[in-house]
């Protein structure tokens, strides 16, 4: 492992509590880990790495079946970090989500170095992906925000559910031929724009999609707190017709 003091440390935040990194160390992320985040059964032991190679610092995935979508502070530049990959942290912010089972948990990544500003244009790692305007249609931001709603308003830290399709039909008083056709229309847009993780290849339907689809719509601030009041505007809608 290569020692780089210039680097500075890493500090890592879950829930407000944080672990600082020096360089030369590895911390793991997992559920028994150096920050174990739960004891979630479909959560590794070990799933995520911090470690110092090539003069940087970098992120590791070092699980088998689980994948972490990575942003940098503003949300413009967004990453999708398979099982095996890794990726340079190249902002002085960076956040991280991931989902085990129905379950969505976030952490902060601070470093003292900046390689990059932001911008549309600078991404960190061939996987990487420069967020591009989206346009949804207001019954898909309804829809997204029916499967992200226990991320927005998570009780826990940390912490938020993803419902199944059929409680976010529910929710949003729809059938779920509607539900799903209108699922599909959602992932079918993002992945044309380079969003990976919502197809499973031609023809095929991405398994985990609607936890991805939270993930994207979070990390890149496709949705928020404020777009809430959507969900109950939706079930009004249907009541009435």
């Amino acid at each position: 492992m290569t020692d780089a003091p210039a680097l500075g440390t890493l500090t890592v935040d879950f829930v407000g509590e944080e672990y600082v990194v020096q360089p030369g160390e590895e911390f793991t992320v997992g559920r028994e880990a150096d920050l174990s985040i739960d004891d979630n059964p479909y959560l590794h032991r070990h799933f995520l790495a911090l470690r110092v190679e090539y003069e940087m610092w970098w992120l590791a995935n070092v699980g088998s079946l689980l994948s972490a979508t990575v942003s940098d502070g503003t949300g413009q530049v967004q990453a999708w970090l398979a099982p095996g990959a890794k990726l340079p942290i190249v902002f002085p912010t960076m956040h991280v989500m991931f989902s085990a089972g129905s379950t969505t948990y976030d952490f902060t990544i601070r470093t003292e170095a900046d390689f990059f500003n932001t911008s549309t244009s600078a991404t960190p790692h061939s996987s990487a992906t420069t967020i591009m305007p989206v346009t949804l249609t207001r019954s898909q931001r309804q829809l997204v925000l029916a499967l992200a709603e226990g991320v927005l308003t998570q009780s826990v830290p940390g912490r938020g559910a993803i419902p199944a399709s059929a409680d976010a039909a529910k929710r949003l008083g729809w059938s779920m031929t509607t539900f799903n056709r209108k699922l599909d229309n959602v992932c079918e847009k993002l992945d044309k724009l380079g969003v990976p993780g919502l197809r499973g290849g031609p023809g095929r339907i991405a398994t985990g999609r609607r936890a991805r689809l939270v993930e994207y719509a979070v990390a890149s601030h496709l949705v928020s707190v404020a777009d809430l009041p959507l969900l109950d505007e939706a079930a009004r809608e249907t009541a009435e017709d």
